[in-house]
């Protein structure tokens, strides 16, 4: 028995390093600064940062479905100045003789089924957790917000195939982080991050990541955010 114990114990430990050790491919980090610095609206480094982006591999439907997807966190006014950077980026690299790799189109969402109900099915996976018929807190408070989170967020961004689920919580948690003042949305969707395979190690290093872009204040108030959800799991 004690052998047993001495297994798993190594078998625990290897399996922390191991989470600790994953890193955010060039990718993942590109996704992040172009979040963050587009929710800033920070429009000038965004350009360099799309550069690079582009230049990590991600394509130009990639950045555009990255550029779409935050406007439901930080409005349409900065995902709109996104992407008419991205534009610019897109006319210089052509000046330059550069062809930027288009990538995948959309697949289209097939519209079976009620469409909160979808919302809510792709919620149940992103949070583990069954969501209950009877509304509690802002949800009851204004219904209609709770209609639009399922059926549009979660059912129409959320279901679409360009960028994975975890590639959509970078997304997230960094244009979070860069408004500041939401703690309860960025807990939810740090663990979020956590369900759809990213790291404890991944998201200590997202932290590092956005302190040069949100500044000082921001990323405290994220690190805080993080460590007690990392406590909680």
């Amino acid at each position: 028995m004690l052998f047993s114990f001495a297994l798993f114990s190594n078998y625990t430990k290897a399996q922390d390093i191991e989470s600790m050790d994953k890193k955010l491919s060039e990718k993942e980090k590109s996704i992040i600064t172009i979040a963050s610095l587009t929710a800033k609206g920070d429009l000038e480094k965004l350009k360099t940062e799309l550069n690079t982006g582009l230049e990590a591999g991600l394509t130009v439907n990639e950045i555009k479905e990255v550029l779409v997807h935050l406007y439901a966190y930080c409005g349409f006014p900065r995902s709109i100045r996104g992407l008419q950077t991205f534009i610019e980026v897109l006319n210089e690299r052509k000046t330059k003789g550069i062809i930027d790799k288009q990538g995948n189109e959309a697949t289209p969402i097939k519209e079976a089924g009620n469409k909160y109900e979808r919302g809510k099915k792709v919620l149940e996976q992103l949070t583990k957790t069954t969501q209950s018929d009877t509304l509690t807190g802002y949800s009851a408070f204004a219904p209609v917000i709770d209609a639009f989170l399922k059926e549009h967020l979660f059912a129409d961004i959320f279901e679409r195939d360009v960028l994975t689920f975890v590639q959509r919580e970078l997304v997230t948690i960094s244009v979070i982080s860069a408004i500041g003042d939401a703690e309860p949305m960025l807990k939810a969707h740090l663990s979020i991050a956590l369900n759809v395979g990213l790291t404890s190690g991944q998201l200590q290093e997202f932290i590092g990541i956005i302190k040069p872009i949100v500044g000082k204040k921001k990323t405290n108030a994220a690190k805080q955010v993080l460590n007690e959800v990392l406590k909680s799991k």
